[in-house]
């Protein structure tokens, strides 16, 4: 207790908000760069593989995908609280590199240096709130990082309509609130505990330890078990297939809205911003407010079939400004308590505390790079074979992720995260993840 002579703690709904803010800051981020890129092309004269490198290493793609990575790993061996002592200090430094950029070099770094902590403290993000979550409000809790991620762009969305009379200035000053946000934020964290189920999953590691047992606690064991093997192609089914879908929308939709739909750059701006406001609205009042009272498997089905529809709708009618605005209120609404949501929640569940950041690390990793390389590719087939057939492209995934999500979606409502490891991992590890209760008392 003496680390936290002088801090205040943070616990209950406090520490939840400030950890759920890594997603609020990821967000932002991504629609930040996004909204704010054809000012630094025209300001720095950037040519298309600078361009790239910008979208690559940003935190929409590659770099939140290694920050991941790294920040599942150290998560796990060094605790939960680790991530969040350094992880915004790190974010802070690469703001301050792109807020103050006069050249790619500086600007370039900044992105990498943002999308590694972005990446970092994602994950961690999912996995604080999971364990420190009463099991009979999880899905509340853990959708404060979906309400946290809808509320960034938002934000960046608004602050790019207000400040477009401003230029450069304008881009420097939404990083400039991101950095402000990332200071609080870490100050605030300054009191939080330690993940108390962490604790005790250490305590035990050395216990077996000392009694001469070895648990496995690599990563190699994510994949050689049958019961995490089900749980990842479910997990990358919901998670990897939907974002390929909302990752490149993140990035592209004001594109497509003016390109396609004709649309002025602050009334696609706008029209973003009001979808995301929709998505806001629907995590509190459907996934924070019903996840954990009505059934996860309907409330996800609903989830998929709206947006499933309004793909349909985008792709097949024309995009009149009644229909734009059908789209933004089905998407929108279908992404606050959809298949992201679901799998924050269900990710921190279905695998065992020990490796339980590395296996979110893993399946983000999987994620971002996919969105990275489907992002790539995305621009050149609307320009070389029109909207239609990345559209209905984005229908594929989306199904994709819709019925992997409603046939597999698990039991686990209102069980603590240690029942549920017990019935999905006590039979197969034979004593090798729950030695006998005798063993551990000699020895603690």
């Amino acid at each position: 207790m003496s680390g936290y002579i002088g801090i205040k703690q943070t616990k209950g709904w406090k520490a939840t908000i400030s950890v759920a803010m890594s997603n609020y800051i990821e967000a932002g981020s991504i629609v930040a760069g996004a909204g704010g890129l054809s000012l630094w092309v025209e300001y720095l004269h950037l040519n298309d593989i600078e361009i790239g490198l910008l979208g690559a290493v940003s935190a929409n793609a590659f770099g939140a995908a290694i920050g991941a990575l790294l920040g599942g790993y150290l998560c796990d061996k060094y605790g939960r609280k680790f991530i969040y002592t350094y992880d915004l200090l790190v974010y802070m430094l690469g703001m301050l590199f792109i807020i103050c950029s006069i050249n790619f070099p500086m600007l370039l770094t900044g992105y990498i240096i943002t999308g590694l902590a972005v990446g970092a403290g994602v994950p961690a993000s999912w996995t604080y709130i999971a364990e420190e979550a009463p099991h009979t409000k999880r899905a509340a809790h853990t959708g404060t990082a979906q309400l946290a991620w809808s509320l960034g762009p938002v934000a960046a969305l608004l602050l790019s309509v207000l400040l477009a009379p401003l230029g450069l200035l304008g881009s420097r000053l939404i990083f400039a609130h991101l950095f402000v946000i990332a200071f609080i934020t870490w100050y605030i964290r300054r009191g939080l505990v330690e993940s108390s189920i962490w604790k005790e999953e250490k305590a035990k590691q050395e216990a077996l330890r000392a009694i001469g047992q070895h648990s496995n606690t690599s990563l190699r064991e994510l994949f050689s078990k049958k019961v995490n093997r089900r749980a990842l192609l479910l997990l990358l089914g919901v998670y990897l297939f939907w974002n390929l879908t909302a990752g490149a929308m993140g990035f592209f939709m004001p594109y497509i809205y003016e390109t396609v739909g004709g649309l002025s750059a602050s009334t696609a701006n706008l029209l973003q911003a009001v979808l995301w406001i929709f998505t806001v609205l629907s995590t509190y009042f459907v996934f924070m407010r019903l996840g954990d009272k009505k059934s996860r498997r309907a409330i996800y089905a609903v989830s998929a079939i709206m947006g499933i529809v309004a793909w349909v709708l985008l792709v097949y009618a024309k995009m009149t400004i009644p229909v734009l605005l059908l789209f933004v209120f089905l998407w929108g609404c279908s992404a606050g308590f959809g298949a992201q949501a679901f799998y924050g929640l269900w990710a921190s569940e279905l695998f065992p505390t020990k490796y339980r950041a590395r296996a979110q690390g893993f399946m983000f990793f999987v994620a971002r790079v996919a969105v990275g390389i489907w992002s790539i590719v995305m621009p050149t087939i609307i320009s070389k074979l029109g909207f239609s057939v990345a559209g209905n492209m984005m229908i594929i995934f989306l199904i994709i992720a819709a019925v992997v999500g409603i046939v597999g979606a698990p039991r686990t409502q209102g069980k603590t995260l240690q029942e549920i490891e017990r019935e999905r991992y006590g039979s197969e590890e034979n004593g090798e993840l729950y030695a006998s209760t005798s063993s551990l008392e000699e020895t603690m």
